[in-house]
C-alpha cells in the first residue's frame, strides 16, 4: 500500500457516504465542541506551494483526523497515525509538514468546531457522488474535497451542488 512517503501512514480508502459515516461518523461527531489547534499541510519547499496529494491533518487538541482523496471517489480518513514532526520522503522532492503557510487556515485556529458534514457531489459530471468533509466553525468553514486524484481546500461555504449530511447530534 502506498504511504505517500509518510512514516506510519496507512490510508484506508472508502467509497460512498454510508461507508464513510459507518466507519468514521461517531469519531467525527466527537470532534464537535473541540478547538482546532493546527491544520497541517505538506508543503513543497522548492515550489513554495501546498502539495495536495498528501493528507490534510486537523489537530483538535490531541484528536488528529487525517483526510485524503485519490482517484474520483476514494476517501481515506485515519486517526492519530501521522506525526507532522517526521519527514515526508517522496522521491527527491523537498516536502515538509507546515501549519503556518495558509493565513485562511490559520484564521480557524482556536475556533470551536460546531458541526461536521459529509458532502456528496450532485453535479452532472464524472465526480458525481464524490465525498468531501466540511468542518464548520463560528467564523468560517473548511471543506476538504476531492479535486480528482488530490485534495482541494475550500474556505467558506461549499458549492451549492453538494448535498449536505450533518453529523451534529444535538443533546437530548
Amino acid at each position: 500500500m502506498f504511504d505517500f512517503g509518510i512514516e506510519s501512514y496507512r490510508p484506508h480508502w472508502l467509497n460512498g457516504r454510508l461507508a464513510v459515516e459507518a466507519g468514521h461518523g461517531r469519531r467525527l461527531r466527537a470532534l464537535i465542541g473541540r478547538p482546532l489547534a493546527h491544520a497541517w499541510l505538506v508543503w513543497d519547499v522548492q515550489d513554495d506551494e501546498w502539495f495536495a496529494d498528501c493528507p490534510v491533518l486537523l489537530d483538535f487538541t490531541g484528536a488528529q483526523v487525517e483526510i485524503n482523496h485519490q482517484k474520483f471517489d476514494d476517501l481515506s480518513i485515519t486517526w492519530n497515525t501521522v506525526d507532522p514532526r517526521r519527514p515526508v520522503r517522496w522521491g527527491d522532492s523537498d516536502l515538509q509538514w507546515r501549519h503556518d503557510m495558509r493565513p485562511d487556515l490559520h484564521a480557524l485556529r482556536d475556533q470551536i468546531l460546531q458541526d461536521v458534514q459529509l458532502l456528496e457531489w450532485t453535479g452532472n459530471d464524472m465526480a458525481r457522488g464524490a465525498l468531501a468533509v466540511n468542518f464548520r466553525f463560528p467564523d468560517g468553514q473548511l471543506t476538504i474535497a476531492n479535486a480528482l486524484d488530490e485534495n482541494e481546500l475550500i474556505l467558506g461555504p461549499p458549492d451549492a451542488r453538494y448535498r449536505r449530511h450533518s453529523l451534529f447530534a444535538p443533546p437530548p
